[in-house]
């Protein structure tokens, strides 16, 4: 994959289930064409919104195929790595290509919160494993491992790195990057309640959450602020930044996933140890929601015509 392809909207997906937790294989492959039938530029499967960690290993290779059966070569199917060992990650992201993916996600280790040398490692085993472009996911809120602008021009040694998600939730992080790096690798937005300013600060994408809900005011976003058109971007930011603020705290897959069933296009269904949302902050939520969409900008969006499969 080509650098330039890393920019504009890559959702981070939600993964569905029906009633017996099983993954709802049909829902995804509707779901992510959807998303790229509203300009989503990429689709990233397996992340931390994906409940990649509730996944065994086949059943994470399986929803690879679908995505990537669903969207042919619309957009690049980017598969996420993380794991407890590293071997397991490298097989993972061998597993990845094999079933067509054109990019990997880099996590760190999941538990382990080594020291850079050992971070180092890590990444390096799973970025050369393949051939695939790689993003290197940077996420010290949620993985306990923080890796600075220095560290991550270290990793551009190797020359499928092409991108970094910065999740670090400080929008100086992307400046520092940007400035650290250069043209090198593309910078994306890991939060959604940072994505205009980071935009402003030489960001080229977004991997995103609620875009799972809203894909055409998502994609609108980062249109708008790309071109340089802040004042029409607010407009739209304004609206949305209370629905993408659900995304930066600990319950928000259960909070983004609520949000897809009331909007017709998903299920508000988890795998344990997550619990959907207790009955009060899920009237909140759909009260939040109401509010919105009663003052929903005038952006064309096309409905799915089912939601997640019950069976």
């Amino acid at each position: 994959m080509k650098k330039a392809q890393w920019t504009g909207v890559f959702p981070a997906i939600t993964t569905p289930f029906k009633q017996d937790l099983t993954v709802d294989h049909e829902f995804v492959a509707r779901h992510v064409s959807w998303l790229v039938d509203h300009g989503c530029t990429g689709i990233v499967a397996l992340g931390s919104l994906g409940e990649s960690a509730t996944l065994d290993f086949d059943e994470k290779v399986e929803v690879l195929r679908t995505c990537v059966s669903s969207v042919g070569k619309r957009v690049p199917v980017v598969a996420g790595i993380a794991g407890l060992q590293t071997a397991e990650c490298v097989v993972l992201a061998k597993r990845a290509a094999q079933a067509g993916c054109e990019g990997l996600m880099v996590l760190p280790p999941y538990v382990y919160k080594g020291t850079w040398p050992e971070m180092r490692a890590h990444f390096s085993a799973v970025i050369e494993a393949t051939d695939l472009s790689c993003m290197l996911y940077n996420n010290p809120i949620a993985y306990g491992t923080d890796v600075t602008p220095e560290q991550v021009a270290e990793l551009t040694m190797h020359p499928n790195l092409h991108a970094v998600k910065e999740s670090s939730g400080d929008v100086r992080r992307v400046t520092a990057v940007v400035a650290r790096v250069g043209d090198r690798l593309n910078v994306f937005a890991g939060l959604d309640d940072m994505i205009v300013e980071s935009i402003v600060m030489g960001a080229s994408g977004w991997v995103a959450g609620l875009v799972n809900a809203f894909p055409a005011e998502s994609v609108e976003l980062v249109r708008l602020a790309s071109a340089g058109k802040i004042k029409e971007a607010r407009a739209i930011y304004d609206w949305f930044l209370p629905l993408l603020r659900l995304d930066t705290v600990p319950e928000f897959v259960q909070y983004i996933k609520l949000v897809q069933q009331e909007m017709g296009c998903g299920t508000a269904s988890v795998r344990a140890p997550r619990l959907e949302l207790p009955p009060a902050a899920a009237a909140e939520t759909r009260a939040l929601l109401r509010d919105h969409l009663a003052r929903r900008p005038a952006i064309k969006s096309t409905p799915m015509t089912t939601t997640a499969s019950a069976a």
